[in-house]
């Protein structure tokens, strides 16, 4: 093996390993050697975007294509950081476009479809009409690949096709037990056709493995996020943050399994404690934030304040319906 592809190889053993810095490194040690490399900017887009740098991301990815303009592997890529963590929708469709052109197999065209149907969904919202054609043009299963099976059946669940859904997810969770994912989503489709302890079930096992799960590389500290979270709390619109500016503060990793049997859905981001209470004297008197949720909806440090104040603004509408009215009869209550 030559020096240049002993470089790459390395970088993506790191990549498998967690460490995106290692594996920069290596990228950066092959394009010392081969300055044209699609391949080595590939990685380092990949490096970037594990370690948390969506924008760093996208330019090494860019790069990747210009110099190779029929690298469908660096199209997808580069399209999965501009849904998330960017949110740059229409940009992404243009990116699965291309690779939809490029795509040889029907893998890959399953591949590019999937990448799209998420960018559409994210763009159009509510508006499932794109989405749902999207989905009309996938080859029909079954999926040689087994994650496909999965994402297939999890877009089938997003535009409300539950039955459609159903077999696929469950397809995937008896073929792969450990796919927190295909968990998760199992539930979801559980407590739609009313099965509330099976749903309960799954929802814990995706809690177990999610746990399994190393944390990101570009995880906050806890004294860290718990700061962030006071600031968040601070700085919302003073209708919301009334109802939590006194309440003491808690980080966890998931809510706790007595929760989720509870009802809580173990994916979520934020659960007040203590509300409404008199003799207390406060709307709500903790506050939780599962920071593991947090972060794999942030994508990178720069996106944990936004989810954190968009998690909490929604938990005190969701608690608190008054929550913008300047005098909400829960504040008028306890103050």
């Amino acid at each position: 093996m030559d020096q240049f592809s002993a470089h790459l190889d390395r970088g993506w053993e790191l990549i498998s390993r967690n460490d995106p810095r290692g594996a920069e490194a290596s990228a950066r040690r092959a394009l010392e050697l081969d300055p044209q490399s699609p391949e080595a900017y590939n990685l380092l887009g990949y490096c970037a975007a594990l370690d948390g740098n969506p924008d760093d991301a996208i330019e090494a990815y860019r790069q990747a294509i210009a110099l190779d303009e029929t690298y469908f592997e660096a199209m997808l890529n580069a399209a999965e950081v501009l849904i998330h963590p960017m949110h740059e929708y229409q940009d992404a469709i243009e990116m699965c476009d291309l690779a939809i052109d490029l795509a040889q197999t029907d893998e890959e065209t399953v591949d590019a479809l999937l990448l799209m149907f998420d960018a559409v969904l994210g763009r159009d919202g509510q508006d499932l009409t794109e989405a749902q054609a999207v989905l009309e043009r996938l080859p029909p299963p079954p999926y040689d690949n087994p994650a496909h099976t999965f994402l297939v059946g999890r877009a089938h669940y997003e535009v409300g096709e539950i039955d459609r859904a159903r077999a696929l997810i469950e397809e995937a969770a008896a073929k792969d037990p450990t796919h927190a994912e295909a968990w998760y989503y199992l539930a979801l489709v559980r407590d739609e056709r009313g099965d509330q302890p099976g749903a309960t079930s799954a929802f814990l096992r995706s809690r177990e493995l999610d746990l399994g799960v190393p944390a990101p590389a570009w995880s906050l500290g806890r004294d860290d996020l718990r700061e962030l979270g006071r600031q968040v709390i601070a700085t919302i619109d003073p209708n919301l943050g009334r109802f939590v500016r006194k309440a003491d503060l808690f980080i966890s990793d998931v809510p706790g399994i007595e929760l989720v049997a509870d009802g809580v859905d173990p994916r979520a981001l934020v659960l007040f404690d203590g509300i409404n209470v008199p003799e207390l004297g406060v709307p709500v008197a903790r506050v939780f934030l599962y920071q593991r949720n947090i972060e794999r909806l942030a994508g990178g440090p720069d996106g944990v304040e936004g989810e954190l104040r968009a998690a909490v603004e929604r938990e005190v509408q969701l608690t608190f319906p008054d929550a913008d009215s300047p005098g909400g009869a829960a504040s008028r209550d306890l103050n």
